[in-house]
């Protein structure tokens, strides 16, 4: 990736609107997860290449002073030279006068050509550090965005985890609560009630046969003291003493048929 993609991403991306972003987002919770992961590999590359733009700016501005110093050192080494051609010059000896001269001659070149490379460099120096400091702007705008990413983030994640707990508080109070009939209290009471309705029939149904089974035992025993009576009655036993068994006997529902004009022909 070069330079200029990710100085363009950091433009980029500091102006984006997170919750612009957000609002597109099928779910905001992973978009957040993905662009805190997005912008945080950006910002390392970013950060890569701010560097070594600020390397090389200072690698200019090294190379810059160098040339100030060099034009400087050159300056005074062409006032020495004038100074002692000069002096040589004062004493009669024109030849040593002439030749430190030149040397002076050669130093002023030599101070022109570094305040020459200096007086070059000025501008790039000059552009490099306004770049370097809207890279250094941008960059915290980055960070910013990162740590308003990181804060939306969590809060999300906060306020899902509280709706997800919210829900379970509301799904518990739901299936316990007593008054409602779909809930599990209300369809156990309803099992227990079907449960007791069916007890209750088969109580209802033992009765029944046990009523019938006490009717049958009545009839079988009036019917066995009818005949007993008979017998006692064809052994010449008088009608008193039969009087003096169980009570009066009651018709039973088997009894033979019989006419009651029979009785009169006795």
């Amino acid at each position: 990736m070069t330079k200029q993609s990710i100085f363009g991403r950091i433009a980029q991306l500091a102006k984006a609107n997170i919750n612009a972003i957000l609002d597109q987002a099928e779910d905001p919770q992973k978009m957040l997860d993905q662009m805190v992961r997005d912008y945080s590999n950006n910002i390392s590359e970013a950060e890569s290449a701010i560097a070594q733009t600020i390397g090389n700016l200072r690698m200019l501005q090294d190379d810059h002073a160098e040339d100030v110093r060099a034009a400087q050192d050159w300056g005074n080494k062409a006032l020495a030279a004038s100074r002692k051609a000069d002096e040589f010059r004062a004493a009669g000896n024109a030849a040593d006068a002439q030749k430190f001269d030149n040397l002076a001659k050669v130093a002023i070149q030599r101070q022109m050509s570094a305040e020459n490379e200096a007086r070059t460099a000025e501008p790039t120096i000059a552009a490099q550090s306004e770049v370097v400091e809207r890279l250094k702007s941008g960059l915290e705008q980055m960070k910013g965005k990162l740590n308003q990413l990181t804060t939306k983030r969590n809060e999300l994640v906060a306020r899902s985890r509280t709706a997800a707990a919210q829900t379970q508080v509301n799904d518990a109070l739901k299936s316990i609560d007593i008054m409602d009939p779909t809930s599990e209290v209300g369809r156990f009471e309803e099992k227990v009630r079907r449960e007791e309705a069916r007890v209750r029939g088969q109580q209802e149904l033992a009765a029944s046969s046990l009523d019938a089974q006490f009717n049958q035992l009545e009839d079988l025993g009036e019917q066995t003291e009818v005949e007993a009576r008979l017998a006692a009655l064809k052994q010449g036993t008088p009608p008193a003493a039969l009087s003096a068994g169980k009570g009066g006997a009651t018709e039973a529902s088997d009894a033979p048929v019989v006419d009651e004009a029979d009785f009169d022909k006795l």
